[in-house]
C-alpha cells in the first residue's frame, strides 16, 4: 500500500550526441540532469515544482546526491527515469532508477535530499514547512 503523500513520475531521456564522453557513453555528469527532468516531473504532480517553491517563500536546495552507475548509456538509447518521494517529513528525499527502455537493464540508481530553506530569513528549515503537506494532501 502506498502511503499518503507518496508520489511517483517517470521521465524519458533520449541520450543525444553531445551527453557522450570520448568514449562514447553518457559522460556521468549528465545523469544529474537527467534527474532534474524527473525531479521537476515529480514535482509537478503535486503542483510544487520550482516557481511554486519560490511563490511560497521556500527554496529547496538539493544539499545531498548519489548516484550509483550501474551500466553504459549510449547515443539515442531511451532511458526511463522513474522518480519517488520517498520522504518529505523533515526534508526530500528522492530516489531515482534509469533504466534502458531497450531491456538492457538498469543504468544508475540515485538520492537527493533537499531542503527547505525560509527565503526571507535565509534559515534552514528542521521540519518541512506546511505549504508542502498542503501540496501533498496530507496531515501532519
Amino acid at each position: 500500500m502506498t502511503p499518503p503523500g507518496a508520489r511517483t513520475a517517470d521521465a524519458l531521456i533520449k541520450v543525444p550526441f553531445h551527453d557522450l564522453d570520448p568514449a562514447g557513453i553518457v559522460w556521468h555528469g549528465n545523469y544529474l540532469r537527467y534527474l532534474e527532468i524527473a525531479r521537476c516531473a515529480l514535482l509537478d504532480t503535486f503542483d510544487y515544482n520550482y516557481d511554486r517553491m519560490m511563490a511560497s517563500g521556500y527554496a529547496w536546495p538539493i544539499i545531498e546526491q548519489r548516484v550509483r552507475h550501474m551500466g553504459p548509456a549510449r547515443f539515442g538509447d531511451v532511458l526511463r527515469v522513474h522518480a519517488r518521494l520517498a520522504e518529505w517529513e523533515h526534508r526530500l528525499r528522492i530516489e531515482y532508477l534509469v533504466t534502458n527502455t531497450a531491456g538492457e537493464g538498469r543504468v544508475c540508481k540515485a538520492t537527493t535530499i533537499q531542503v527547505a530553506v525560509h527565503i526571507p530569513t535565509g534559515e534552514m528549515c528542521v521540519v518541512s514547512p506546511d505549504v508542502l503537506f498542503e501540496r501533498l494532501g496530507v496531515a501532519r
